[in-house]
């Protein structure tokens, strides 16, 4: 599907939530990650997917990136994220990254989160630029910043997740890479939108 085929008025409010069954299957399956990974396992994992992310993005350039392209939905996105350019994917792990890394922080002293964490919240600008390029690669390197600064994440305090239910700071870490997986496929998905109306290529 191309952009110009539908109004993003048309997608499910910001906040909607996913499928029933998505997220049930999601639940065990962000769970059974959390029980198997170690803290280097799940930094590794941010670190290649953010790697990939960047190396994506660099592939277009500062008009194609600002197109939003309509996509089919891929499983752990909301409808209403399906009508996103390739620097509003950006803007969103870049928010999702800098709120993590605050929850993590504050998990880890063994002190509570103050903010509800809310889907509807960490939406992206609609007016990206490529700036957000450098403003993600800057909340990579803050994240493992702080991660290594942590040492050993907390297990005592936790903060809820509004799929995913109460987590602790080593699930939050976990989350992230998983997260950054998730949009990676995103912006493969838009990239190929582009290439199909010959915005990009």
């Amino acid at each position: 599907m191309s952009s110009d085929t539908i109004s993003a008025t048309l997608l499910q409010p910001p906040g909607a939530g996913l499928p029933a069954f998505e997220l049930a299957w999601l639940k065990i399956y962000f769970r059974c990650i959390c029980a198997v990974s170690s803290r280097n396992a799940a930094m590794h994992r941010f670190k290649r997917e953010a790697e990939k992310i960047l190396s994506l993005a660099r592939t277009v350039s500062a008009t194609e990136g600002t197109v939003p392209v309509l996509i089919d939905r891929i499983s752990g996105i909301e409808d209403s994220s399906r009508y996103w350019s390739v620097y509003m994917v950006l803007d969103h792990l870049r928010i999702v990254n800098e709120g993590m890394t605050q929850i993590i922080d504050d998990l880890s002293h063994d002190r509570p989160f103050a903010q509800e964490v809310r889907i509807q919240d960490v939406k992206p600008h609609v007016a990206s630029s490529s700036e957000t390029v450098d403003r993600f690669m800057q909340s990579v390197t803050n994240y493992e910043a702080t991660i290594d600064r942590l040492g050993t994440l907390g297990h005592r305090v936790r903060h809820p997740h509004p799929w995913f239910g109460p987590m602790t700071a080593h699930d939050w870490h976990c989350l992230a890479g998983i997260h950054h997986w998730v949009h990676r496929r995103q912006i493969e998905r838009v990239k190929q939108g582009l290439e199909a109306v010959g915005v990009g290529g």
